[in-house]
Formats: structure tokens, sequence, C-alpha cells
């Protein structure tokens, strides 16, 4: 193996490692919400995960919707399901936070962002 495909290994082998890192999740929003003053319609979203930012992209346009930053908290079990927990303010829902299934992993988003 000549030192340049050693190298381009190596290269390949620390890209997986940093697109591994953040974790997508998928959640469907069954009603009009918002994520700090970020309105969601309803639907299917892909949430990734990459250490205290959050990311929405619709399932449907592959488009990023909000990013955001999050609190991160780590409880002492796994959650079963994601779950979301949100408060009404109108017609909409405000995401206050996210459990993620399969985690121990509770996303918390604060009102302003």
């Amino acid at each position: 193996m000549t030192m340049k495909s050693m190298l381009m290994v190596g290269v390949l082998a620390l890209s997986t490692l940093s697109v591994a890192s953040a974790k997508t999740y998928e959640i469907t929003l069954s009603s009009p919400s918002k994520v700090g003053k970020t309105q969601l319609a309803p639907g299917a979203y892909k949430l990734k995960v990459d250490g205290n930012k959050a990311t929405f992209v619709s399932v449907d346009t592959s488009k990023e919707v909000v990013s955001t930053t999050v609190k991160v908290d780590t409880g002492d079990k796994k959650y079963d399901v994601t779950a979301i927990d949100s408060s009404k303010q109108g017609e909409t829902e405000q995401i206050n936070s996210i459990e993620l299934g399969g985690s121990k992993t509770k996303l918390e988003f604060g009102g302003d962002l």
C-alpha cells in the first residue's frame, strides 16, 4: 500500500467518525408547533442531534427548517419511545423538551431561541 493510499484511508476513517457522532431521530408533529420562535408545520421531521445542536429537517422536502442550541440532559434509564413535551399557546404547541427513545437523552428547548 502506498503512502498516498494510506493517507486516503485515514481521511475516510476520520470523516466517517465525524458523521457518526451526529444522531438522527424521526419525529412526527400532528399539529402546528414551535421550536423557539420558528413555526413547524404538521408532518414528519428528522431531528439531527450533534452535541448541543438540534436540527429539524423536513422529510418531505429534505430541507433544514430550523437549527437551534439545546440543553442536553442524561437520565438514569433509557427512554422507551421518543416523546415530545409541549404546551399549548393559542393554536400552536410550543415544544419544551424531547425525550429520545432508545437513549438516556432529553433535549430541552428554550422559549426565545
